[in-house]
C-alpha cells in the first residue's frame, strides 16, 4: 500500500530557511519514489495538530532543524499521537542536541573530546573561563554553527553576544587542524569527508552557500585515522540509539589526534549537505536515502 507521508519543514528555529530547503528536496524525492506526499510548513503548533488530524499521515518526515525539530520536542508530540516519524526518537534527539551531555556520553565511550566548560553567557561575562586561549564559544543547544565564535585573542570577545544573557554556552578548547565529518547510515559509517572552508571555519554561511566550502571525499587521512573517525561516529550513533542517519563532526591534528565535537541526529538534506553526498559515494541515491528514512520511521509504542 502506498504510504501517505507528511513532510514537515520550516519551523520556528534559527535554522528555518535550511529546513525549508531540506523539506522541499525530500518531498520531491519521495514523490519520485511513488509516495503520496503532503508538504507542511510548521509555523503554529495548534494548526499543525489540526492538519495531522485532517491528513492522517502514515509517516511524518521530519525535515525540521534546530529547536523543536531535533531536540526531542516534535518527537515526543508524535510519540503521544502514535504517528511514526523519520530520524531519531526523543532520547537520542534531546541528548544529541545538548552538546555538553553528548560530550559526557562520548567520554564514557572512550571517545576523545576537547576540554570544555559550560556556563551561562552572563556568568561568562562576569567571571570568564578556565579554558585557555584559543577557544570556541557556542550555544549548548543549537545547530548549523549558529552563534559560534572563535576566540583567539581577548579582542575577539567584543564580537560575542547573545540576546539572552541566561543562554547556556559551551566554552571549548579550539582544536586546530582538519575539519572532518562522518555520516552513519543504518548503524554503519562508510567514508569521511574533509571540509575546507574559505571562511575561518565551517560556519552557517559556509555550510549553505555554494562555492564557499570544498568537500574532499574521501578525506586524505591515514587509514588508522579514518578508522578512528568512523569508529567514533558509529559508537556515539549506536550509544544514543539514533535511527537510520546521523552525522558526527570532528577535528584532527597530529598532536590532539581525532577529537569528537558533536553529533547531528537530524542532519541537513539540502543540495549542499554532507549526508546525501556521502550516501551517493556508497551508491545510495538521494531518493533511496529519503525512502530509507521513511521505511525506517517509527514512534514509541504505547
Amino acid at each position: 500500500m502506498m504510504k501517505k507521508v507528511m513532510v514537515v519543514m520550516g519551523g520556528m528555529s534559527s535554522e528555518r530557511e535550511v529546513s525549508l530547503v531540506t523539506g522541499k528536496g525530500a518531498a520531491q524525492a519521495l514523490k519520485n519514489s511513488g509516495y503520496e506526499v503532503y508538504e507542511y510548513d510548521l509555523k503554529n503548533g495548534h494548526k499543525f495538530s489540526k492538519e495531522l488530524i485532517k491528513i492522517k499521515p502514515d509517516v511524518v518526515f521530519n525535515a525540521l532543524h534546530g529547536t523543536f525539530g531535533e531536540d526531542g520536542s516534535i518527537q515526543g508530540f508524535l510519540d503521544i499521537l502514535q504517528i511514526p516519524y523519520t530520524h531519531s526518537g526523543v532520547n537520542a534527539s534531546a541528548i544529541g542536541m545538548n552538546k555538553q551531555v553528548t560530550k559526557e556520553v562520548a567520554v564514557s565511550l572512550g571517545i576523545n573530546v576537547a576540554e570544555s566548560q559550560k556556563m551561562t553567557f552572563k556568568k561568562f561575562k562576569e567571571k570568564g573561563t578556565r579554558i585557555e586561549l584559543p577557544y570556541v564559544i557556542k550555544p549548548v543547544s543549537e545547530g548549523s554553527s549558529v552563534g559560534v565564535f572563535i576566540i583567539k585573542t581577548e579582542k575577539d570577545l567584543k564580537h560575542v553576544n547573545y540576546a539572552d544573557e541566561n543562554q547556556d554556552i559551551l566554552i571549548e578548547k579550539f582544536i586546530d587542524g582538519k575539519e572532518i565529518t562522518c555520516a552513519v547510515i543504518n548503524g554503519k559509517a562508510h567514508v569521511v569527508t574533509e571540509l575546507v572552508a574559505s571562511k575561518e571555519f565551517y560556519n552557517y554561511e559556509a555550510k549553505y552557500t555554494d562555492g564557499l566550502t570544498e568537500h574532499i571525499l574521501p578525506a586524505p587521512l591515514p587509514d588508522d585515522v579514518t578508522n578512528i573517525v568512523m569508529s567514533y561516529s558509529e559508537r556515539i550513533h549506536n550509544a544514543l540509539d539514533c535511527n537510520t542517519v546521523s552525522r558526527s563532526d570532528l577535528r584532527y591534528n597530529e598532536t590532539d589526534g581525532v577529537v569528537f565535537l558533536e553529533i547531528n541526529t537530524n542532519p541537513g538534506l539540502t543540495p549542499l549537505s554532507l549526508v546525501p553526498e556521502q550516501a551517493a559515494y556508497i551508491g545510495m541515491s538521494y531518493e533511496e536515502l529519503c525512502k530509507t528514512l521513511v521505511e525506517n520511521a517509527s514512534c514509541k509504542k504505547i
